[in-house]
């Protein structure tokens, strides 16, 4: 469909994004995070736009220019929201970076960005991130801020981190970057804002590498800013929703499915810098949640928790009936809501198919739903690259309204083909109502006895069973099969399945 046709679609950039649910939701409470030592922070959407602007202006401070990549690495508190649209507003690039990286990934992924200011925090977990750099750049040591030289890390000239309390040598304090924008006037801030366009270089989010290296996936503005409105209207969010998720911001998931969808409706985020149960549990009572992300494990370890059973999450109503949440004795849904038909990936940042999540069962679960307005998608043959027709399986490849820019120091042709068309390595096909169904990895369908069976569609089928923590679906060489489907399967503790 032509991405005309999309209603509710509002600015096109992240820092108009930040402007406009600001000017539609000004004193309503954008987030809140209750801090380690017991403190709350709350904020309202004028709030969230004062300190972003905060940041944009020390970002402009810095003397970074227009498109200048600026990493985050931090958990999911509020100066990571604040970063991302203060730096969407001072004309920069923002490199959200995997805070589960150990140093040897954290090497590769600063040099590979070209990052020129790194705005991170002393410690999260079993991190200690300043420690971690400094053995990376011995030359953080004995530098000034803003006047870094390290061959390793040629393009990086500032480190900026939360929790320290003095310099150490080139990292400076947050406060300290703070101050480095009192110098920078409203007037010019605004200026730079207005020169950033839908078309400019917003994002760079690296992908998990699990059998390579990390590849940058760099968006424009428009990609997740569409998104993001996107999803408010995709999952029915409002002004009253208070969402909590499990899934970290530096995923375009976590970016535009929880952060940029909430504020988006109006709603409030309820933060929590890593995930941990108890305290998880914690907040979902105390803050009223009423629409929780995480993913299969993380419900598991939810459910397990001694806390569990007495918990109140009856504020919750946007969950899957047949999910943790859903069985959890106060909490009332029917099964009338879930996001799960829908299809996407880092680089288009996030769904190209979706249904909306009030969509009725009968339909929602036969596929991953239609194709959504500005994108394409052309199914081909893994062989030979020609289009097949309705209902063949072959290869997914799109290219619309939110599809990546490309791979950062990739050429072009490296990252489409020749029609211009992203090649997602999933097996799928469409319908004759133009349902897209998602069938799984090319190279993890099983073929035993002649036919394609779909783990995906195993393992979404048992995530049903109220007993089981984990289920996996492989295949193992078989002789006379080829290959035999193996059901790996963890029950939930103390339960018989």
């Amino acid at each position: 469909p032509p991405a005309e046709t999309e209603e509710g679609i509002g600015a096109l950039t992240l820092s108009g994004f930040l402007l406009a649910v600001t000017r539609r939701h000004g004193d309503r409470e954008a987030l809140v995070f209750h801090e380690p030592d017991g403190g709350v922070v709350r904020w309202s959407y004028r709030d969230l736009e004062r300190e972003a602007r905060r940041v944009a202006r020390a970002v402009l401070g810095t003397g970074a220019d227009k498109d200048s990549r600026v990493a985050i690495l931090m958990g999911n508190r509020p100066e990571w929201v604040a970063a991302l649209y203060g730096v969407a507003l001072a004309g920069a690039v923002a490199v959200p970076l995997n805070t589960y990286f150990e140093p040897p990934e954290l090497d590769y992924v600063l040099r590979h960005s070209d990052s020129k200011l790194l705005l991170t925090q002393a410690r999260l977990l079993g991190h200690a991130y300043v420690d971690q750099l400094a053995e990376l750049c011995p030359e953080l040591a004995d530098a000034a801020p803003g006047d870094l030289w390290s061959a390793r890390f040629p393009h990086l000239r500032r480190v900026v981190a939360l929790g320290l309390e003095a310099r150490r040598g080139a990292v400076e304090p947050w406060v300290e970057f703070l101050g480095l924008g009192d110098d920078v006037s409203e007037e010019l801030l605004e200026a730079s804002a207005a020169e950033v366009s839908p078309a400019d270089h917003a994002l760079v989010i690296y992908t998990s590498g699990t059998t390579a290296t990390p590849k940058g996936v760099l968006h424009p503005h428009r990609g997740p800013a569409i998104q993001s409105w996107r999803f408010a209207q995709q999952l029915r969010l409002d002004p009253t929703v208070r969402v909590w998720s499990a899934f970290p911001f530096f995923w375009s998931a976590g970016l535009v499915m929880v952060m940029g969808a909430t504020l988006a409706a109006g709603g409030c985020l309820v933060l929590q810098e890593h995930f941990e149960p108890g305290e998880a549990l914690q907040l979902l009572e105390s803050e009223r949640v009423t629409s929780p992300h995480a993913w299969a494990h993380q419900l598991a370890e939810l459910e397990d928790h001694p806390d569990w059973p007495r918990v109140d999450l009856s504020a919750i109503r946007h969950c899957e009936a047949f999910t943790s949440f859903g069985r959890h004795p106060s909490v009332h849904v029917d099964d009338t809501w879930s996001p799960r038909a829908a299809y996407g990936l880092s680089e288009t940042c996030t769904i190209i198919s979706s249904l909306p999540a009030d969509t009725p069962r009968e339909i929602r679960d036969r596929s991953q739903g239609a194709i959504l307005p500005g994108n394409l998608v052309r199914i081909v043959d893994r062989d030979d690259g020609s289009a097949l027709p309705v209902d063949a399986i072959g290869e997914i490849t799109v290219k619309g309204t939110t599809l990546m820019l490309g791979y950062v120091k990739k050429l072009p042709e490296e990252c489409f083909d020749e029609d211009g068309f992203f090649h997602t390595g999933d097996a799928g096909f469409v319908d004759a109502e133009g349902y897209l169904h998602w069938t799984g990895r090319m190279t993890e369908m099983i073929k035993t006895g002649g036919a394609n069976v779909s783990p995906v569609e195993l393992e979404e089928t048992l995530l049903r069973h109220p007993g089981l923590k984990a289920a996996l679906a492989v295949g193992v060489p078989d002789e006379k099969l080829g290959e035999m489907v193996v059901l790996c399967a963890v029950a939930h503790d103390g339960v018989s399945v």
